[in-house]
């Protein structure tokens, strides 16, 4: 099996930030950390600076993603999950967090993993205006239309 590399240039913006980096061996995403310390109440959404600014390459964009772990143990997710980064941007990466716990708050120590960045090749897209669409087994069928729930 080959592998693909490409190569992602990071900017600290605070020299004194931790690169993003992988867990495990063959892990999809780099772990983002917080640039600061904060409390997020029950149901708050905040921008949360990573310090951190990427050159993504054309012809590839970022997506910025919750942590499983901290979804499911402390209800710390993302409001426009996945986050989308353009190759083209270049300013600070910052992540919308949101504390989905109904009671608790959720305390984000500075360093703490907070998020993930995958990193994919996204095609350009040329639009061809038809009349008609091929046809396929689900059709329109919407939401629910498999029958599994």
């Amino acid at each position: 099996m080959t592998e693909d590399r490409i190569k992602l240039a990071v900017k600290r913006l605070d020299p004194s930030v931790e690169l993003p980096s992988y867990a495990y061996l063959g892990d999809a995403g780099l772990d983002l950390r917080a640039n600061e310390e904060l409390t997020l109440a029950p149901h708050e959404r905040r921008l949360i600076s990573t310090g951190l600014a990427v050159a993504i390459p054309e012809g590839y964009a970022g997506f910025v993603q919750p942590r499983s772990g901290m979804a499911l143990k402390r209800g710390l997710s993302m409001a426009n999950t996945p986050g989308l980064i353009d190759a083209h941007y270049r300013g600070e990466l910052k992540v919308v967090a949101v504390n989905l716990d109904d009671e608790n708050p959720i305390h984000i120590e500075r360093g703490e993993r907070i998020a993930q960045l995958v990193i994919q090749k996204v095609p350009a897209v040329e639009l061809v205006e038809v009349e008609e669409l091929d046809e396929t087994d689900r059709g329109s069928g919407g939401f629910g239309s498999s029958g599994v729930d």
